[in-house]
């Protein structure tokens, strides 16, 4: 599904998307089952972001006969944005266990609010690779839109970077296909905003402390908060 405001979205929809997206949700849910249920849902993802990879006519020798075949013409390379990024990555693998991963770390500047990259594992030169930014949240759309910066100042061309992520905000999507309309970005829900503290609601939690373990299956910390108040922040 692609909304109308988003030419650039694909929201997956898919029965087992729903269901895993759902416990992914739950605050009630362990840190274990978060990280496979992370995993679960980028190889979903995966599928369809990566239907138009170009392949290569080539043979191979079956026990019987030599059978027409197809292999990627370049590996393809994944970009996880530290440190949530990383829980993507095994569901990308599951597909493409070939894949390259390179790492990009941002945080906030506190007084600009941009996000600035403090580290930055990439090759010199990505002229002609495809490349899959994965975050699970698309909050702000700061830190997606300074990797890919990141990746066209390599040589990368917009046409071949995919933001994966598993939730997106409207506002997050709005920054990306402002500054690179023509980046692809496939996600698992298109929730419905930020709130005033940059999380998206309903969101699902702090998607690092999750995977890793700082709060998982920790209950909403809802008490005298406004019910517009919970969610997951991202940038």
């Amino acid at each position: 599904m692609e909304p109308r405001e988003f030419p650039n979205l694909t929201v997956l929809s898919h029965p087992l998307v729903d269901d895993k997206l759902g416990r992914l949700r739950d605050a009630a849910t362990s840190h274990k089952e978060f990280r496979e249920l992370c995993t679960e849902l980028a190889t979903l993802l995966a599928y369809p972001a990566t239907a138009d990879l170009e392949t290569r006519e080539t043979r191979v020798a079956t026990p019987v006969d030599w059978a027409a075949a197809k292999s990627l013409v370049s590996v393809p390379l994944l970009v996880p944005i530290l440190r949530a990024g990383l829980g993507l990555v095994p569901g990308f693998h599951a597909l493409m266990p070939q894949a390259q991963v390179a790492h990009v770390g941002m945080y906030r500047d506190p007084d600009s609010l941009q996000a600035v990259a403090y580290y930055a594992n990439l090759p010199d030169d990505l002229r002609g690779r495809r490349a899959f930014v994965l975050d699970p949240m698309l909050a702000t759309g700061g830190s997606a839109v300074a990797t890919i910066d990141l990746l066209i100042d390599r040589g990368a061309r917009a046409t071949d970077i995919v933001v994966i992520t598993l939730i997106a905000a409207p506002e997050g999507c709005g920054v990306v296909a402002e500054a690179h309309p023509d980046v692809k970005v496939f996600t698992c829900a298109l929730d419905r905003h930020l709130n005033a503290h940059g999380y998206i609601v309903p969101g699902l939690g702090d998607a690092g402390d999750r995977l890793f373990g700082r709060g998982a299956g920790r209950k909403p910390e809802t008490h005298g908060r406004k019910p517009e108040a919970q969610g997951g922040r991202a940038t």
